[in-house]
């Protein structure tokens, strides 16, 4: 008995605590859990960061540099980024079409990207899209569900058996990690596309790249996936949410 009671306060302890701990990202008003703050986010970002600049080879390319460079400073100028510390790095993996910001406003772009960027545009679709997940958050809010879970775990499964524990942790994942992830996409895309309009890049150029990263995945064995169970959405749903937002994005693209 003294145990349930004990559960009890804890769980409405807790649940006091999520309460006031409910963000809202900019632009798109949704809702999110936010137990981190920004200062031990941005902290943290710096950190591997700054690892990663000793462990990855670093580009010599100076046009390819100059372009990161040049569009960066643009999409940093419009971003709602309080106290950011911007820095922009091309990183040289030719064989990984990747990016990443971290918080703390450090970009990471893997060489193996421009060749499908193929222009400013198209690189302003990239670093627009990843700079709108340190803008939004979402690295801290998956670091805040994580740590929400584990505690609400205790408190739910303190006594339960291993097989329950694992089915539940598993029903977590399939039934609300996943999904989350590819709402956090959806949700940097919508971001990103302003952010280049507001940049001064054609937002329409968003479509294109988005396209033809579609193709080099269907090329290199990437191809359709099943949606329930991927982390990312799939391209068709991606290209057409930007196509809804495009006439949003345009008029942002022409206000002087």
């Amino acid at each position: 008995m003294r145990y349930r009671i004990s559960r009890m306060l804890a769980g409405a302890a807790l649940s006091a605590v999520l309460l006031a701990a409910c963000a809202t990202v900019p632009e798109t008003g949704r809702s999110q859990l936010q137990i981190v703050s920004p200062a031990q986010e941005t902290q943290l970002g710096l950190q591997e960061f700054e690892k990663l600049k000793k462990s990855t080879p670093i580009s010599k390319d100076a046009a390819a540099n100059a372009q990161l460079q040049r569009v960066g400073k643009r999409i940093a100028a419009i971003a709602p980024l309080p106290n950011a510390q911007w820095e922009f790095v091309l990183f040289d993996k030719p064989d990984t079409p990747n990016a990443f910001c971290l918080p703390g406003g450090k970009v990471g772009v893997f060489s193996g990207i421009l060749p499908i960027t193929k222009d400013d545009a198209g690189l302003a679709t990239v670093v627009g899209h990843e700079v709108a997940h340190a803008v939004a958050r979402h690295g801290a809010e998956r670091m805040s569900q994580g740590a929400a879970f584990q505690i609400l775990e205790e408190l739910a499964l303190g006594r339960s058996s291993p097989v329950t524990r694992q089915v539940v942790q598993q029903a977590y994942g399939l039934g609300f990690a996943l999904p989350h992830s590819r709402q956090q996409e959806l949700e940097a895309d919508h971001l990103g596309v302003l952010y280049m309009a507001r940049a001064g890049y054609q937002p329409r150029e968003a479509l294109g790249f988005w396209k033809r990263f579609a193709e080099y995945k269907d090329k290199h064995g990437g191809g359709k996936q099943i949606e329930f169970l991927s982390t990312h959405p799939l391209d068709e749903q991606r290209i057409r949410q930007i196509e809804g937002l495009i006439p949003q994005a345009e008029m942002e693209y022409r206000k002087p």
